[in-house]
């Protein structure tokens, strides 16, 4: 991850103009880095020594070899909609991109996945999803009407969500998630909505956009150690403005741009539906928005305070 953004930051450095360095406070760059290392999955230092190189015969190390993501779902055993909600929710690992872009996987990797126990199944049931209420309510054993209030008031998360042709939003749910609800909340389940679930439906709330957001960019964040790459993505979910305001050198805005994650598996390809699907990619309201910001400054701070570290500026 660190030569792509690198790479990045050079041709960026190359074709923008050049602004004075701003001045950057010891004290918010250590934040931002501290925030960085804490939420990352696995320390940079050793993610390529344990996904990416492997041994060969001799006892040498080797740089494993690389699968396609469709190669690699079939080894597991997985549909490409369940390989792809395995790798969102970092059941497997993917490795460094192709040069087109295209997601590979170490074998090292695949290995690591089948020697879990309870493989296959187990990783199936893990990425097991539900799309709609209809099917939420007959696995939870409600009504229709009921699962949509319970997931409209955050009871329930999507994971996931695909535009219908009706250009009607489809929220997918994950199987295990459900039950595990149902196990801890069967009063939910039955009784009558509380105070704030009516409260909220009345003003025609719907929580399911900012629950789905918040567990994107939760996903996202710990998919990578790479500063930059951490904080393309509360900027990914930012509207322009908000970013443009935040971040006012052009150059490092190209950088994050550059960075971003690509929309999720199953986002739509078809103009009409995809327009229906980028709003849910955007924060809405002040407060989920200032939330975002707020996760954008750090990230920023960690960012610059490491390339100032390293010598190299990158964009500044």
């Amino acid at each position: 991850m660190k030569t792509v953004t690198h790479n990045v930051m050079k041709t960026v450095m190359r074709a923008a103009a050049k602004t004075d360095a701003k001045a950057r406070t010891e004290a918010g760059a250590k934040a931002g880095t501290e925030a960085g290392a804490t939420a990352c999955a696995r320390p940079a230092a050793t993610a390529g020594r344990d996904v990416f190189v492997a041994a060969d015969p001799r006892g040498e190390p080797r740089q494993d070899a690389m699968l396609g993501g469709a190669r690699a779902a079939g080894e597991l055993g997985l549909g490409r909609a369940e390989f792809a909600r395995a790798v969102q929710l970092g059941l497997v690992r993917a490795g460094p991109r192709g040069p087109g872009g295209a997601a590979r996987f170490t074998r090292v990797e695949l290995d690591r996945v089948k020697a879990a126990e309870g493989f296959p199944d187990e990783l199936r049931a893990q990425v097991e999803a539900v799309a709609g209420a209809d099917a939420g309510a007959r696995l939870l054993g409600i009504g229709p009407s009921r699962f949509t209030r319970l997931a409209r008031c955050g009871h329930v998360t999507p994971v996931g969500y695909r535009v219908n042709r009706y250009r009607a939003v489809v929220w997918l749910y994950l199987v295990a998630e459900l039950r595990e609800f149902a196990a801890g909340e069967p009063g939910v389940l039955r009784g009558a909505a509380p105070e704030e679930d009516r409260e909220l439906i009345a003003a025609r709330g719907d929580l399911r956009p900012v629950g789905w957001r918040g567990r994107h960019v939760g996903l996202l964040m710990r998919r990578t150690c790479d500063p930059w790459e951490r904080a393309a993505v509360p900027a990914s979910v930012l509207p322009e403005e908000e970013v443009r305001a935040a971040v006012p050198d052009p150059a490092e805005r190209i950088v994050l741009a550059a960075l971003a994650p690509p929309p999720p598996y199953g986002h739509p390809q078809v103009p009409a539906a995809a327009a229906v699907a980028h709003r849910l990619l955007r924060a809405q309201s002040p407060e989920e928005i200032e939330r975002y910001r707020t996760g954008l400054d750090i990230a920023l701070a960690g960012a610059r305070g490491q390339s100032n570290e390293t010598g190299d500026k990158g964009p500044t």
